[in-house]
């Protein structure tokens, strides 16, 4: 496997709350695990199967608290870490605004990861009211990206 390829991987590992990642390709195997001291009891992870199981983990909530208010609305989270885009390429319009209808399936958003493009879709059908987090931020695993009111 590529030395690059490899540093990303480590880099995501260090820089989120994943704990392992486990990727197999006809090239070979690798594991990464982190050992970091626990501040608060959790439920371990179940190990993924594939990294398309990894994507889907359960995790726990952000540090950051949403709103009182916000908590009615549907939250749509990053399913994995890397950038966040609003568009898909520089210069296009945007996926949706504040104030868009969204249906599910619809793309929201471009979540870049090790030099993939990755399409978040909305899961429900509402009206964005919130957009959590600026182009060409980092996001993390888990990490609330959008507020969508379902009550329309």
């Amino acid at each position: 496997m590529d030395k690059d390829f490899i540093r990303e991987l480590i880099d995501l590992v260090k820089n989120s709350n994943i704990r392992s990642i486990k990727i197999e390709s006809s090239e070979g195997k690798i594991v990464i695990e982190t050992h970091r001291g626990e501040t608060a009891p959790h439920r371990p992870p179940k190990k993924p199967q594939s990294l398309e199981d990894f994507k889907h983990q359960e995790v726990l909530p952000p540090s950051e608290d949403i709103k009182e208010e916000e908590k009615e609305l549907h939250v749509i989270k990053s399913p994995l870490v890397g950038t966040f885009y609003r568009s898909p390429s520089p210069g296009a319009p945007p996926f949706v605004e504040v104030g868009d209808i969204v249906s599910p399936g619809q793309v929201l958003c471009i979540i870049e990861a090790l030099k993939v493009m990755n399409e978040i879709e909305s899961d429900v059908r509402g009206r964005v009211e919130k957009i959590l987090v600026e182009n060409g931020e980092t996001v993390e695993y888990g990490q609330p990206l959008f507020l969508i009111n379902t009550d329309i």
